[in-house]
């Protein structure tokens, strides 16, 4: 993990992170895919700007479908801090986020193990993908813990 400059007096001593990964039906320059592909640079941007928005990981390409995930070339990373689980849940679950998500069995498998975890790093803290991977394999391993959790079995920092 990097870290940035401790939180300042009176900010919250935690964020959010979350990950979430998905394994593509077809390659993401396939036509198929054009309407998820087409669709990321405005969510992202409604993410960028949602209250309570930290951080994103991007590579170059500005968001990180091409960051390797688990050695997999057909699965794709999501992963974002945030200030608290309600600031992830509005953003999630309304608008341009809501309508991808209620379309994502189009563009992606679905998939029998947890693909999604939360957890809580220090203020300033951006995780890496390979924390991201040895956090969803915590969760696949050992169910729902504070160390690596789901939106419905939920830790707070610290716990």
């Amino acid at each position: 993990m990097t870290t940035s400059s401790a939180a300042p007096v009176g900010q919250p001593a935690y964020e959010l992170a979350q990950v979430n990964i998905a394994r593509l039906k077809h390659p993401l320059d396939s036509v198929e895919l054009k309407g998820f592909v087409d669709a990321l640079d405005p969510v992202n941007a409604v993410a960028d700007a949602s209250d309570g928005f930290v951080w994103r990981l991007q590579s170059d390409t500005g968001n990180a479908t091409d960051v390797p995930v688990f050695g997999d070339e057909w699965l794709i990373m999501n992963l974002t801090v945030w200030r608290d689980i309600d600031a992830l849940k509005a953003f999630m679950y309304q608008g341009r986020h809501r309508e991808l998500l209620a379309r994502r069995f189009e563009w992606f498998e679905r998939v029998e193990e947890a693909m999604t975890t939360l957890w809580w790093v220090a203020a300033g803290v951006r995780p890496t993908a390979r924390d991201a991977e040895l956090r969803l394999m915590s969760l696949r391993e050992h169910g729902p813990t504070a160390h690596a959790f789901t939106l419905r079995k939920t830790f707070g920092p610290g716990e």
